[in-house]
């Protein structure tokens, strides 16, 4: 298992229903803040960011309770990570600034595609259009 397939699942494994259910009411101004973004080396970030803002929002309402809690979690550390404002690499680094937030969202992507693609199904998503590309 990579290292960053470690971090994103001890991140994830910290996410309690409290944190889930904060991470819902702020889902409005993150998905703003996340429209915001421009990082042209990471052009499916946003994206990608919205999709798994969607996954959160669906299961915290109860519109989606296929969801594996543990899916869930990993999208809502994905959220939480790429709002920090101090994480691993500065986000004001115009070139790099967005590598981990890319990387930990793409992580979150691979180690629960099969539960985001049947997500995607059930909402008539195109999951290819979810690519896990930078």
């Amino acid at each position: 298992m990579s290292e960053m397939a470690m971090f994103v699942r001890r991140g994830a494994s910290q996410i309690t229903p409290r944190i889930l259910k904060g991470v819902h009411k702020k889902l409005p101004l993150l998905k703003v803040e996340f429209t915001q973004i421009d990082a042209p080396p990471y052009p499916h970030l946003v994206d990608q960011l919205e999709f798994l803002a969607d996954v959160v929002e669906d299961f915290a309402e109860g519109a989606d309770d296929e969801l594996p809690y543990g899916a869930v979690a990993g999208a809502t550390f994905a959220l939480v990570y790429a709002h920090r404002q101090f994480d691993l690499i500065p986000d004001r680094d115009p070139e790099f600034g967005r590598a981990d937030d890319s990387g930990v969202v793409r992580t979150v992507l691979q180690e629960h595609q099969k539960a985001f693609a049947a997500f995607a199904a059930r909402y008539g998503l195109d999951w290819s259009k979810v690519t896990t590309d930078p």
